[in-house]
């Protein structure tokens, strides 16, 4: 299959679980006093989105069920003859997503999101932290209606706090980065792993606690989201600097605007690019898009940008060798698809 029918393929597939998502959302967290509190929560789940983390766990549970007519997700049968609900939980891991780009950008003081204004700009930064943390508690709640067994439900809660801590402890490297001069790549995987993989992870790894897979499986679908994740956040940094700012519905080379290590600009300096001189200006407001240009073609030149491309897809293929645990059906098809996108996307 081409890249262009694949991405054509994913992108229908995440479309139909998409919508179902959006529904059970506003099922879940419907708007509630005080008002404005609730608008501003919801503001970022309705400015879009591509619901990618809660198709993979919707994906999974299908594939682990391994029929070819999908079951209710409300009422998705287990591996033992019971029922749970699998939609809880991946509204559950949409609601921490939204959660964590609603800090991301009050620390990053970023104006945009998906091309809209960020919430702390729509509402106030004193809003935007209640938003963040109602959904942050809003999580759990939704993630305690699925139904499960105790037992099945504990892990599931466990598995998605102990998400969240290492998001903040992976939130809190990326910062620290930014007052170091001597992070290592190791370091950076790390981070990045913690940071955005980690949510991957837990979205690929609750339908086989709640459906009650056995551990070998759990394992290989927690290594599966880890490494796809791994991969997605690189691709991130990648298109930070290979796309345009209206299709990234941000500025263009962000990150090095904002001086922020990524895995390109750690290769860059171990292959002798004076990466802090790259853009030479004070004031991110007057660093200009030809400034930009001419600081990825450097980039470009000493192979940093191929060398994180490469890694990303090095790392999505060993994402995938971890599906083989699954059946051989068109869900974990559409898993594999998926990593494969992640890396394909130009946005």
């Amino acid at each position: 299959m081409s890249q262009e029918a694949r991405e054509r393929a994913v992108l229908a597939a995440v479309r139909e679980r998409r919508q179902q998502v959006n529904d059970a959302i506003d099922d879940d967290l419907p708007v509630a006093e005080p008002e404005r509190l609730y608008e501003a929560s919801r503001y970022i789940l309705e400015a879009g989105g591509k619901r990618l983390r809660p198709a993979v766990l919707l994906l999974t549970a299908e594939a682990l069920a391994d029929t070819s007519d999908t079951p209710p997700y409300r009422e998705f049968p287990d591996c033992i003859g019971g029922h749970v609900d699998v939609m809880s939980a991946a509204v559950s891991i949409e609601v921490i997503q939204s959660f964590t780009l609603i800090h991301d950008d009050i620390m990053d003081d970023d104006d945009l999101r998906r091309g809209s204004p960020a919430v702390h700009r729509e509402y106030d930064t004193e809003t935007a932290i209640l938003a963040g943390d109602t959904l942050y508690s809003k999580a759990f709640e939704i993630m305690l209606e699925t139904g499960a067994p105790p037992e099945r439900g504990l892990r599931a809660m466990r598995t998605l706090a102990e998400t969240c801590t290492h998001i903040c402890e992976g939130q809190a490297m990326d910062i620290d980065f930014e007052t170091r001069g001597d992070v290592v790549t190791d370091e950076y995987l790390e981070m990045v792993e913690l940071k955005t993989a980690v949510l991957y992870a837990a979205a690929a790894t609750l339908p086989g606690l709640l459906l009650s897979a056995d551990e070998e499986t759990v394992e290989a679908l927690y290594n599966y989201g880890l490494r796809v994740g791994q991969a997605f956040q690189i691709q991130d940094d990648v298109l930070d600097l290979t796309v345009p700012s209206a299709e990234l519905g941000k500025q263009r080379g962000s990150d090095l605007v904002e001086d922020k290590t990524t895995i390109i600009t750690l290769h860059a300096a171990e292959h002798g690019v004076d990466v802090d001189g790259l853009l030479d200006a004070e004031d991110p407001a007057d660093v200009t898009e030809a400034a930009v240009q001419a600081a990825v073609q450097a980039l470009q030149d000493a192979g940093s940008i191929q060398y994180a491309s490469d890694l990303a897809e090095d790392l999505v293929e060993e994402g995938k060798a971890h599906l083989e645990v699954l059946p051989e059906n068109e869900a974990r098809h559409r898993l594999e698809q998926i990593a494969d996108y992640l890396i394909e996307r130009g946005y």
